[in-house]
């Protein structure tokens, strides 16, 4: 039997091309048109489904797909309160499908990374989406730096990461000819352009409400006549205590180079620009949430990130250390995103993907996936096989 999906509105279709904010868009329906009923599906007036997904991400479109394909009799529906799939955390991503090197061993976070690494590049090559596989270094540009490298690599080849080895200063130029820095640790990495053709189904009406704290990154764009400066994805050495990578430089598929994000706290959940607020949200992350206890336990770096996102020059200060040619008149202001991080009630970050149910007559018919941001969208595909197997074993399907 073909999967019992329809896709309802126009929305859907960039579900068959890809996604918004820089994904292909190949093949999108008019907007406001519907798709043929697939084979053995219902009709669109249906309030009934054996699974809903809520959530019309890359995660939710993945586990949608997942289970289709595992229970093709069933019938599935994905509930989006949007008018369109990947508005938010998924089409504001920057596209790097990251390797898995940064997490802790034996966590979720690095055993899905690095699975849903290959699944993608596998999932690429099926459906002829184009990528680029540019590489990855990693640059310490302060002598003290070096030993957290040379833990990461460690790392890394824990997590079971390929491609990974330590390079000397003389070599940085052979990969990056304008990039400097102590020791460079240098992994293989891919940019990709777009992800799911598969069909899908969309309902608008759903607004689920996690409790998260929304952090903004903002993104830099170097100006075309300067892009031959960057080849290859340049990454600082990341600082522990935070599940942020730092500002880098990330080749796009359409030639453009971004430069970012910065990490600043955001006065709404869905909040893209630097003076959007809602008091809603901000008292709910407050009262809910560590946020004061991780403002001052962190509010040097806060100041400073605040700080970055006001003032270019700052910015441009920071990635001069590894590029010494680039300056302010070279950049451009460019798109925005908002990461969803958990928080707990001590002021921790939570690091690990966390996937739970819930409790009673309603909450044992639930399976919460929490606290999916970066990598969430290069996991995709194996957080979906995961959720696969958890919701047929919970629900016995």
């Amino acid at each position: 039997m073909v999967p019992a999906l329809r896709c309802i509105r126009g929305a859907c279709g960039r579900a068959l091309g890809g996604f918004p904010g820089g994904f292909s868009s190949a093949g999108r329906p008019a907007p406001g048109r519907s798709l043929p009923l697939c084979q053995g599906g219902r009709p669109a007036s249906t309030r009934s489904f054996d699974v809903v997904v809520i959530g019309g991400g890359i995660v939710g479109l993945a586990s949608a797909r997942a289970l289709i394909l595992r229970h093709p009799a069933l019938s599935i529906g994905v509930l989006e309160k949007e008018k369109d799939l990947a508005i938010h955390q998924t089409g504001h991503n920057s596209g790097v499908i990251h390797s898995g090197i940064y997490y802790k061993p034996e966590s979720l976070k690095a055993k899905l990374c690095v699975q849903g690494a290959a699944l993608i590049y596998e999932y690429c090559k099926q459906k002829g989406i184009s990528y680029k596989q540019c590489g990855k270094l990693i640059v310490a540009v302060e002598q003290e730096e070096i030993p957290r490298l040379q833990a990461l690599y460690e790392r890394g080849r824990q997590n079971g990461v390929q491609g990974l080895r330590l390079i000397q200063q003389e070599d940085i130029k052979k990969k990056e000819p304008y990039c400097r820095g102590e020791e460079v640790q240098c992994q293989y990495v891919v940019t990709c352009a777009g992800l799911y053709s598969d069909r899908i189904s969309e309902l608008s009406g759903c607004n689920p409400d996690p409790q998260i704290v929304p952090f903004r990154g903002d993104y830099l764009i170097l100006k075309p006549e300067k892009c031959y400066l960057v080849k290859g994805n340049i990454y600082p050495v990341p600082d522990s205590r935070f599940p942020f990578l730092g500002v880098h430089f990330t080749p796009r598929m359409d030639g453009s180079i971004w430069l970012g994000p910065n990490a600043v706290l955001a006065f709404k959940r869905e909040g893209y620009r630097p003076f959007d607020f809602s008091a809603r949200d901000i008292m709910d992350v407050i009262i809910k949430s560590g946020l004061i206890k991780l403002v001052f336990q962190n509010f040097s770096y806060g100041v400073n990130e605040m700080y970055k996102a006001c003032f270019l020059s700052a910015t441009v200060k920071h990635l001069q250390k590894f590029i010494p040619e680039i300056t302010v008149s070279d950049i451009l202001r460019g798109p925005a995103g908002v990461r969803a991080q958990a928080l707990d009630r001590d002021g921790n970050l939570i690091e690990d993907f966390v996937f739970d149910g819930g409790v009673g007559d309603i909450g044992n018919r639930i399976l919460h996936v929490r606290n999916a941001p970066s990598p969430a969208a290069t996991s995709s595909l194996a957080i979906s096989g995961m959720i696969a197997d958890e919701v047929q074993q919970r629900f016995k399907l």
